[in-house]
């Protein structure tokens, strides 16, 4: 089944002994994270906070396999319609109490089944939607779509590592399909297995070549894995089949970065920013990059604007006490320098910058007291074997 145009669809079943479960073949990790982290949620993080869940959601898309059920124009099949415009709506209770009846009347219908999943999963009831995944699996075993749909439940419901044996068992037995092996390559990001992730990416662009998005993801692919090369030539492809895909230029201005091409990334930066210019991330990224490239009163501007929408990013607090410390506005570079020492208590490098700041603003106590903070912090480091995160 799939929802397209507002529509679920049915498809025809075959048979699977019960419980059997695929080999799994161990690949290799995705990681949304270099340049940024993606937060809510990428984290998958951001693409910015909400746009990764966001894309997770409207990826899972149940494709069909053959045509649509003959039926008739029965009772049961007008309280079938009526759930689905109740689920087009966004009424998911009145579209379950619909597709529950269905589901009584007229069992063999996974249309009806793979709605009430859908439903439960947007109502906040995982364990209803995972256990009705379940039993469809029992009553269709051997069908790659129900394959795919446990694979969404599963991932729905916080257990990618499942989610990835359901949605490999998927793509074997629909490999002309392009959402199971997306939504393969979507559960391996969220576990930070990149070549696994880069593998199913691939097989999504050699079966739908002029969709954006697997462009942008295969892209976050090899930029986390150090082929920034490669990255840049997938998000600009992602670009010429939509320019308006969210995170696109955003995407392509951190590989550049990530090469030190400044002034490009900074031209990809206020490209996103002036198709969608409500992103703190890519403020923050933008104010970094000016930061780095000694443009730095422009970036004291665009780091108030990324604290403006997220005040409790730790990065951006940093990054703007740097800079007002650098254009001669200690007191002010403080209280950002102060905020960030609180949002991210274990990382020395604020106060670092903190005893500067409070040095030329003559608290010389404070001063020792930060100095004294930071070399504590650098001993945990080395207890630890490692250092706190901080930008570059």
């Amino acid at each position: 089944m799939r929802i397209q145009n507002g529509k679920l669809s049915a498809v025809p079943v075959s048979s699977r002994a019960p419980g059997h479960r695929p080999q799994i073949q161990v690949l290799y990790h995705f990681r949304w994270e270099h340049p940024m982290r993606f937060r809510g949620f990428c984290s998958i993080r951001c693409l910015s906070r909400n746009v990764f869940a966001s894309l997770f959601l409207g990826a899972i898309l149940f494709s069909s396999c053959g045509a649509l059920a003959q039926v008739a124009p029965t009772s049961t099949e007008r309280i079938f319609e009526e759930a689905q415009r109740a689920f087009d709506q966004g009424d998911f209770a009145a579209a379950v109490r619909g597709f529950e009846q269905v589901r009584r009347d007229a069992p063999h219908r996974k249309d009806a089944w793979r709605g009430l999943v859908l439903c439960y999963f947007r109502l906040g009831d995982k364990a209803r939607g995972l256990e009705l995944a379940h039993e469809a699996a029992v009553r269709w075993p051997n069908d790659g779509e129900t394959y795919h749909l446990m694979g969404f439940a599963y991932f729905q419901s916080g257990q990618p590592e499942p989610a990835i044996r359901e949605f490999l068992e998927a793509t074997e037995l629909l490999p002309n399909q392009y959402e199971p092996h997306l939504d393969l390559a979507l559960a391996y990001l969220s576990t930070k297995q990149y070549q696994a992730a880069s593998e199913a990416l691939e097989s999504a662009i050699r079966l739908k070549p002029a969709v954006a998005l697997p462009h942008i993801l295969l892209g976050r692919a090899y930029l986390n894995t150090n082929r920034t090369i490669p990255s840049i030539h997938e998000f600009n492809k992602a670009l010429s089949l939509d320019p308006k895909i969210p995170l696109g230029h955003y995407h392509l201005g951190s590989a550049y970065a990530s090469l030190g091409r400044s002034s490009e990334a900074i031209a990809e930066f206020r490209k996103e920013i002036s198709l969608y210019p409500d992103n703190a991330e890519v403020y923050y990224r933008l104010g970094r990059t000016l930061l780095d490239s000694g443009e730095t009163e422009e970036a004291v501007e665009q780091l108030r604007r990324s604290l403006g929408l997220d005040p409790k990013n730790a990065d951006a607090q940093f990054a703007l006490g740097k800079a007002l410390l650098e254009v001669g506005q200690p007191q002010e570079s403080i209280e950002a320098l102060r905020k960030a020492c609180v949002l991210r208590p274990q990382d020395p490098s604020p106060y670092f910058l903190l005893a500067r700041a409070y040095g030329k603003v003559q608290q010389q106590e404070e001063a020792a007291k930060a100095l004294e903070q930071y070399a504590e912090l650098k001993k945990l480091q080395g207890q630890t074997g490692g250092m706190a995160y901080r930008p570059n």
